[in-house]
């Protein structure tokens, strides 16, 4: 008796959480991408956007040509590159110890979070004028702003890591002679490792997006300080070109977690990942 084929199954793309081919998730993230730049083509050679609002994709182009013949491109984005890492770097060294004890101990919570959760809706633009004041005009306020943009946000996302470790692990634990600090060390971190890594990927992200506010003031190089320059002379292309090449190292530096995130925490990948 002849049984028919088995039929393979289908894979349906709009699935909750199911896994779809890898051209596919890449390719409709590029695809959306060309649409976009398609869009801007065609909106600006139309003459629907005049270029004082909206230059064409040619002028930007023609904009990072210059600027990366006359050096100035990688000048700005090497002294922005620091800012930024130097500023998140001395935000996460002092949020992770934080966040950890309010995250553990409810002590440290009902002691810190009062005060934070009163800071952090603050805007930081408005402490620009007292940076300057306190650290001067150079690097040290502009690493001030971008620890006041992301410090604040970042231990508590790094507190509700921690308690998202089941109560219960750190119980079973107790029953195995830890004590309380290598409970701490040995399971509570661990467990909320993958959660505290992402946390520090989207709060890096925060961190680009407070670089203009950074670069502000009394600044004379850098992309934010380029696009405030830009500003005063109506060069949108040089405003555009800062803004695209933001984008791209905030992306890039987004991805390179991501990937960390693969390659660190394989045995989460069953579980679901950002």
């Amino acid at each position: 008796m002849n049984l028919p084929p088995l039929k393979k199954p289908k894979r349906r793309l709009l699935e909750i959480r199911a896994e779809i081919p890898p051209a596919v998730y890449w390719g409709a993230g590029v695809g959306f991408i060309a649409l976009f730049f398609l869009a801007w083509q065609i909106s600006t050679s139309q003459g629907w956007v005049k270029p004082i609002f909206l230059p064409s994709p040619a002028a930007v182009l023609r904009e990072l040509a210059a600027q990366i013949q006359e050096g100035v491109l990688w000048q700005d984005v090497k002294s922005s590159v620091y800012r930024i890492m130097v500023g998140w770097m001395i935000s996460t060294l002092i949020a992770l110890p934080i966040g950890i004890l309010m995250g553990t101990f409810r002590f440290f919570e009902g002691l810190f979070e009062p005060f934070i959760d009163f800071v952090r809706y603050m805007p930081a633009v408005a402490f620009v004028p007292l940076t300057i004041l306190w650290a001067g005009v150079g690097d040290e306020q502009k690493f001030i702003i971008l620890f006041i943009g992301a410090f604040f946000q970042q231990v508590l996302m790094v507190m509700d890591n921690v308690k998202t470790v089941p109560y219960e692990m750190i119980q079973v634990s107790y029953t195995f002679g830890l004590k309380k600090w290598e409970v701490l060390w040995k399971v509570a971190l661990p467990a909320a490792l993958p959660g505290i890594w992402d946390t520090l990927r989207i709060t890096l992200g925060w961190a680009w997006t407070y670089l203009v506010v950074a670069e502000l003031v009394a600044a004379n190089v850098g992309l934010g300080y380029r696009i405030m320059r830009a500003q005063r002379f109506l060069q949108t292309e040089t405003i555009v070109l800062g803004i695209l090449v933001i984008g791209f190292l905030g992306l890039v530096t987004d991805y390179a977690f991501k990937f960390a995130y693969r390659a660190m925490f394989r045995w989460m990948e069953k579980g679901g990942q950002s």
